[in-house]
């Protein structure tokens, strides 16, 4: 376990927005920013989860719900345990993320915003032209529905002059903001103090015999 934090300073980032909004390079540099503060990180990607860990679903209603209640579980686990878990998955019904923002209760959301025009411009994997040519269908955005956060903690526009990594940075920010992560200052002074279990141990002999405890 990383010393320095409280076994309940884990929480989860959950990333939602259409395929090829950015969620995956989000949620790697923002795993590298978290992980520099000492704190312990894991990604769980939708594509990653559903080879591993969904792989018997379909594309239904009922069963991507049932994607993200899997995903949310695990995120519950790491987050109880000090871990930050970033999820970053379409997740396209409002009802099945708020369900999973109950479970965990330290739930952050980010809606990785971007519109259809400019997916399907970049359609880094040709998934928007296969729907349009009727070779794929049940896609997220075209004809089967995405269903917008009402109320995230922050969202990030990917597709106009906002770069991932200021996106990244106003995520910390937010967290920052909400105290989930302390301040980047402190959390390198932190650092900077921080003793070895024997300086520890000499520092408190010393206090104890100093009379302060």
């Amino acid at each position: 376990m990383v010393t320095g934090h409280p076994a309940d300073a884990g929480f989860t980032v959950w990333l939602t927005g259409l395929s090829g909004s950015g969620k995956s390079t989000i949620a790697t540099a923002l795993a590298s920013r978290i992980a520099e503060r000492g704190l312990r990180v894991e990604i769980l990607d939708g594509d990653e989860v559903r080879t591993n860990l969904s792989a018997g679903l379909s594309y239904s209603k009922e069963d991507r719900d049932a994607n993200v209640r899997r995903i949310g579980w695990v995120c519950e686990l790491l987050s109880r345990n000090g871990v930050v878990a970033i999820a970053a998955a379409i997740s396209p019904y409002r009802a099945a993320r708020d369900e999973v923002r109950s479970r965990i209760g330290r739930f952050v959301e980010v809606h990785v915003d971007a519109s259809i025009e400019a997916l399907e411009a970049r359609d880094s994997k040709g998934l928007y032209r296969r729907a349009r040519e009727g070779a794929l269908t049940g896609l997220t955005g075209v004809d089967d529905p995405y269903e917008s956060p009402e109320r995230p903690e922050l969202t990030v526009r990917t597709d106009g002059g906002e770069t991932a990594e200021t996106s990244v940075s106003r995520i910390v920010a937010m967290l920052e903001e909400l105290s989930y992560l302390a301040p980047a200052a402190a959390s390198q002074a932190a650092a900077d103090v921080a003793y070895t279990e024997d300086e520890e141990s000499e520092v408190t002999d010393r206090l104890r015999d100093l009379g302060y405890l």
